[in-house]
């Protein structure tokens, strides 16, 4: 009897151990499987993506870390895709766009008000596109998060695709449209690529 009760007593502890709660442990490798697994899905189901899970995803794209606390972006969200023929006219990646549920442009406003300034007066702002870059990761992070698909789609710098985009979604002077995310539930064929290169990495100098 004695013999039993020590297997049950070391079984549940090897469980305790390696099963883990929800400790830091778990939710930094949580986090770090989370980055590995990212991967730009260009195909999708026809299933739906509810408003809440939009808006979690937003929430998730706008907690970027932004030079001075400037925040240059905006979302323009597209769910009907009968104008989606107008909007990405000039873009090849139309097909797509047309499977996903939801389409999201990110817009990035090029200036920033000037620290001091009474009147609003704006300046351009040098570092709006390493905010947008943030910006972005954090939208397919979110996405992977969530068990969706998501893929980045350069519309900045390419003139012919910012022009149309703009103009369609009337876009003001200043703000650009910097890329566009499909996003949508994936059919499970595209599988997270291995990206480490050891070779990349120089210790104390190059």
């Amino acid at each position: 009897m004695k013999k039993v009760f020590l297997i049950a007593i070391a079984a549940f502890l090897f469980v305790a151990c390696n099963c883990g709660g929800t400790g830091e442990s778990d939710t930094a490798d949580a986090v770090i499987n989370n980055i590995c697994q990212r991967k730009s899905v260009r195909s999708y189901t026809a299933q739906t993506i509810g408003d809440d899970t939009i808006d979690i995803l937003l929430r998730a794209a706008m907690a970027a870390p932004s030079g001075v606390d400037v925040r240059p972006w905006s979302f323009v969200v597209l769910k009907d895709k009968s104008n989606f023929d107008a909007i990405f006219a000039d873009n090849m990646n139309l097909p797509k766009f047309k499977e996903a549920a939801v389409v999201i442009v990110l817009c990035a406003d090029t200036t920033r008000a000037v620290r001091g300034s009474m009147n609003g007066e704006r300046e351009a702002n040098p570092i709006w596109r390493d905010d947008m870059g943030a910006c972005t990761e954090n939208l397919l992070l979110a996405a992977e998060a969530h068990g969706l698909g998501a893929v980045w789609t350069a519309c900045y710098p390419f003139a012919d695709r910012m022009a149309t985009v703009k103009a369609e979604l009337a876009l003001p002077a200043e703000v650009v449209p910097y890329c566009i995310v499909p996003i949508g539930h994936h059919d499970g064929t595209t599988l997270p690529k291995d990206k480490y290169d050891a070779t990349r990495i120089h210790n104390d100098r190059w």
